[in-house]
C-alpha cells in the first residue's frame, strides 16, 4: 500500500515495534508470560488505532492534493471541504482562501492585459493620425511649384501636429507612472491661491488670445495636503477643457474654500456646457465628446482625475443651470 511506503509511516512503524518489543520483554521478565501477552495485545490494539487514524488523515491530505492538482489544471475546479473540525479543516479553509485570492489576482491580471491591449491600440491610433497628416504634408512640400506662403502654412500645420504628439507622449508617460504606482506624491501644504495662479499661467496666453476672462474667488489661507506640481497639472487640464468650450468674451471662475472635512475647488465656465450623453464618460481615457474638436486627444481629464484620486480627492462635473460646466474637486483631510 502507498500508505506504508511513506517514509514517515515506515519510521513510525519501526519505532513502535522497538517500543513494543521492549515493553513485552520487560513485562514478561517482571510479571510473567500472561502479562506480556496482555501488553502485546494492548500494543497491537494501540498501533492499529493509531495507524487507522493516520491512514484516514493521509487519505484526506491525498484527496486535498488531488483537488489542488485539478484546480491548477481546471479553472472551474473547486476545493471541497469534507473535514468538520480540527487542523485539517483549518488547512482546507486557508487553502480555499489562497485559491480564491489567486483566482482574483488572475482575473485582475487578465483585465490588465485587456486594458493594456486596448490602451496600446488607442495610443497607436492617436499617434498614427497626426503622423499620417505630417507624412502627407511633407509629400506635398516635396512637389514643385508650391508657393512660399503655402510652405509656411504647411510648416505651421506640421508644428501643430508635432505639438499634439509631444503632448500625447507627455501625458501618457505621466499616466503610466500613475498606473504603475511609481509617481511620488508629496505631502505638503498646498495653498489654493498659489495653485490657482500657477494653473492659470499655463493657459493665460491662449485665454487672452480668445478674449476669455479669468476670475478667482478663494478663501483666505485655504489649503490642503498634497503635491503642488501634480495638482497644477490636474487643475491646468481642467482649465484647458473649460477654455476650449468657452466662447469669446466668456469667463472662467475658480473658487475655493476649506472646512473641517475637506478643501473644495470649484471651476466654472459659461460656455456651451457638456452633452448629457458625454457626462458619464467624461473622465474615461481617450474619450472624446461630441463637441470636442478634431485635435482633442481625450486624455487630459482622465489624467486630472487620476492625479486627484492619488491625493485622496474626488472630482465631479455637471452642467450649470445658467449654462456652462462646473467641476468640483474635493481633497479630504482623512481617508474616505
Amino acid at each position: 500500500m502507498n500508505f506504508f511506503r511513506n517514509p514517515e509511516i515506515a519510521r513510525e512503524i519501526g519505532r513502535f515495534f522497538v517500543v513494543m518489543i521492549l515493553a513485552v520483554v520487560g513485562t514478561g521478565i517482571a510479571a510473567g508470560n500472561q502479562a506480556a501477552v496482555a501488553v502485546l495485545l494492548v500494543c497491537f490494539l494501540f498501533i492499529g488505532m493509531h495507524f487507522f487514524s493516520s491512514w484516514r488523515r493521509y487519505r484526506k491530505i491525498q484527496e486535498m492534493a488531488q483537488q489542488l492538482d485539478e484546480i491548477l489544471h481546471k479553472d472551474g475546479a473547486v476545493l471541497m471541504q469534507e473535514c468538520q473540525e480540527g487542523e485539517l479543516a483549518i488547512l482546507y479553509t486557508q487553502l480555499g482562501k489562497l485559491v480564491r485570492r489567486l483566482r482574483e489576482q488572475t482575473e485582475d491580471l487578465q483585465q490588465d492585459k485587456v486594458f493594456l491591449a486596448d490602451a496600446l491600440a488607442d495610443i497607436s491610433h492617436q499617434i498614427k493620425t497626426p503622423l499620417t497628416s505630417i507624412h502627407l504634408l511633407l509629400s506635398f512640400l516635396k512637389e514643385e511649384g508650391v508657393s512660399t506662403e503655402r510652405r509656411r502654412e504647411s510648416a505651421r500645420e506640421i508644428a501643430v501636429l508635432m505639438e499634439r504628439i509631444d503632448w500625447l507622449v507627455y501625458a501618457l508617460l505621466k499616466m503610466s507612472r500613475l498606473d504603475a504606482g511609481v509617481a511620488e506624491m508629496k505631502k505638503e501644504q498646498v495653498s489654493l491661491k498659489e495653485l490657482a495662479d500657477k494653473s492659470y499661467e499655463l493657459i493665460a496666453v491662449p485665454m487672452d488670445i480668445r478674449g476669455i476672462h479669468w476670475k478667482e474667488e478663494i478663501q483666505d489661507d485655504a489649503s490642503f495636503q498634497g503635491d503642488l506640481a501634480w495638482s497644477i497639472e490636474a487643475v491646468g487640464n481642467i482649465l484647458k477643457n473649460c477654455m476650449e468650450h468657452t466662447s469669446e468674451d466668456g469667463c472662467i471662475t475658480l473658487s475655493g474654500e476649506e472646512n473641517a472635512i475637506y478643501t473644495e475647488i470649484k471651476i466654472q465656465d459659461n460656455g456651451t456646457g457638456i452633452d448629457q450623453e458625454d457626462l458619464p464618460h467624461l473622465f474615461e481615457r481617450f474619450y472624446r465628446g461630441k463637441e470636442n474638436d478634431s485635435q482633442s486627444v481625450g486624455i487630459g481629464l482622465s489624467l486630472a482625475q487620476k492625479i486627484i484620486q492619488q491625493q485622496n480627492g474626488i472630482i465631479q462635473v455637471k452642467n450649470a443651470e445658467n449654462g456652462g460646466a462646473v467641476f468640483w474637486i474635493r481633497f479630504y483631510k482623512t481617508v474616505v
